[in-house]
């Protein structure tokens, strides 16, 4: 029977369908998708870091409106693989983009047009039935004639690959200029339909992997250069500390850090293990933020030999 319920009487013959239905933004590594996403949530729920390829799990970020919901999947960047663990990534990559209602094409305001983001473009173009949106992030690191510039290089390449971008849209997700504008022009391409998530919820991600996420970026932080993607991060347990009253409960956190050799145990430990001290801090912090709830983190560094390029490996971390 009619789905449709009227809060208020209007004047209006009718009120606008709910919608429902999933995005993605697509990109190369660093076009800032996943601070976009937090923006949109207003919460943090993607991991971020100023490091490619950080993003491995597809990170759904829910935006409640009273007439829509917009779910946001976060892909990993699309790139060309050196591994088995780059080859995984990509097969997820181009399920993902067939299945989703909208593809939002982020292209940085600062940097021009490149061959990554030609590689990307001409992939999209292969999609025939997604509307794709292109986002220009960062635009708070430009002027307005560098960003005009843009906007006429990206409406170029849409024609050169043959397709017409649904919307072009310039966005600061660190200001949060237009960003609500972004979810108006979103929520149009999505199907009519009732919501599919439960008002409140922002992510339908296991809290455990969102967890580990959060311990990996902080373990990312320091060491970037030396050790760009080849830390994993396995959450043993969570369970709550047994004799504590229930108004001060207590979770007891277990976790393991993945490295692929020995040498790169010292690197994350850091100097009489204060780097690793530092990264239980940190994200602790986040993990209290998240669930919210204090908590105990106890995390153990583990050495598992080229995970990156042993299935057996990869399926036990997550991959």
């Amino acid at each position: 029977m009619g789905a449709m319920s009227v809060r208020t009487p209007s004047s209006e013959p009718s009120a606008a369908p709910h919608r429902a239905g999933f995005a993605c933004f697509v990109g190369r590594p660093n076009a800032g998708k996943s601070t976009l996403t937090n923006a949109l949530v207003g919460r943090k729920v993607a991991i971020t870091a100023n490091q490619p390829q950080t993003t491995r799990h597809t990170v759904r970020g829910i935006v409640h409106r009273p007439d829509a919901q917009l779910i946001l999947v976060d892909t990993p960047g699309l790139h060309k693989p050196r591994t088995l663990l780059g080859e995984r990534l990509n097969d997820v990559v181009r399920t993902t983009w067939a299945e989703v209602d909208v593809i939002g094409f982020c292209l940085p305001a600062n940097e021009k047009i490149g061959p990554g983001d030609r590689f990307i473009a001409k992939e999209l173009a292969g999609i025939r039935k997604s509307p794709k949106v292109a986002v220009v992030t960062k635009t708070d690191l430009v002027d307005s004639k560098a960003l005009a510039e843009q906007l006429i290089a990206i409406d170029q390449l849409g024609k050169e690959l043959g397709f017409e971008w649904a919307q072009i849209v310039p966005v600061s997700a660190k200001s949060g200029k237009q960003v609500d504008l972004l979810a108006d022009l979103l929520i149009p391409l999505m199907p009519e339909g009732p919501a599919l998530y439960p008002d409140g919820e922002l992510t339908d991600e296991p809290e455990q992997v969102m967890i580990a996420e959060l311990i990996r970026e902080a373990a990312l932080e320091g060491v970037r250069d030396e050790l760009p993607h080849s830390i994993a991060v396995v959450v043993e347990e969570m369970l709550p500390r047994a004799d504590r009253p229930v108004d001060r409960p207590l979770l007891d956190i277990h976790a393991y850090l993945y490295i692929e050799r020995s040498s790169q145990k010292g690197i994350v430990i850091g100097p009489k293990g204060k780097r690793l001290k530092d990264v239980g801090v940190k994200s602790r912090k986040q993990i209290e933020a998240l669930l919210g709830t204090p908590v105990f983190l106890d995390l153990h560094v583990k050495v598992a030999k080229d995970w990156q390029r042993d299935p057996k490996q990869l399926r036990r971390l997550g991959f």
